[in-house]
């Protein structure tokens, strides 16, 4: 195994797949969060019944993208992280939909407490990963980005200015940062080839 900066030994085969596997996820993770960007910002002022839906859309994305973040990882790894991740997820999804008959503020109360956990265990992985593959001081920053996100959307929920299109800049923050992550990985990747 290399270090966390991966200069000096070896990176493992396994380590390289897993890199691999990641910044394909998180270039996929990118596109979608742009293309999800674009759909709110068209939808949130001309439909509101498609913006609720992209609202319920993004937690459950994130199910589907942290499954796909489990497939990527070798057997031997713990993923009770991800698994965590996923519960909280369908969770949120959820609880979205059924906050959303009350209003945005509620819905925004429950994505910000998903905000918050999701970025805790982002960060997590981030910490735990970055000994094995290095690039994922992106990730462990979006962590804690998400954990104050999260707290400003519980916190600001009622506020006039909070709505459903403020979930847009955090999309891209997120977009932005799986992005770094996707290209700090090919670095790892090729230096390690």
């Amino acid at each position: 195994m290399k270090s966390s900066n991966l200069s000096g030994a070896a990176i493992s085969s396994t380590a390289i797949q897993t890199a691999k596997s990641l910044r394909t996820l998180y270039f996929v993770r990118t596109a979608f969060s742009v293309i999800w960007i674009i759909l709110l910002s068209a939808f949130v002022k001309t439909d509101n019944g498609i913006a609720r839906i992209l609202f319920i859309i993004y937690p459950a994305w994130d199910v589907f993208a942290t499954w796909l973040d489990i497939k990527a990882n070798p057997p031997h790894t713990s993923k009770t992280p991800q698994y965590t991740n996923m519960v909280i997820g369908i969770l949120t999804a959820i609880g979205v939909a059924l906050a959303l008959q009350k209003g945005v503020p509620e819905a925004l109360m429950v994505f910000g407490v998903w905000a918050f956990i999701a970025g805790l265990i982002q960060l997590i992985l981030g910490l735990r990963r970055r000994k094995e593959l290095g690039g994922q001081w992106p990730m462990i920053i979006s962590g804690a980005q998400s954990m104050v996100a999260g707290i400003s959307f519980i916190l600001l929920a009622h506020s006039p200015s909070m709505g459903i299109n403020s979930l847009a800049g955090y999309s891209a923050f997120g977009a932005f940062y799986f992005l770094l992550a996707a290209i700090r990985l090919s670095k790892t990747i090729k230096a390690a080839q």
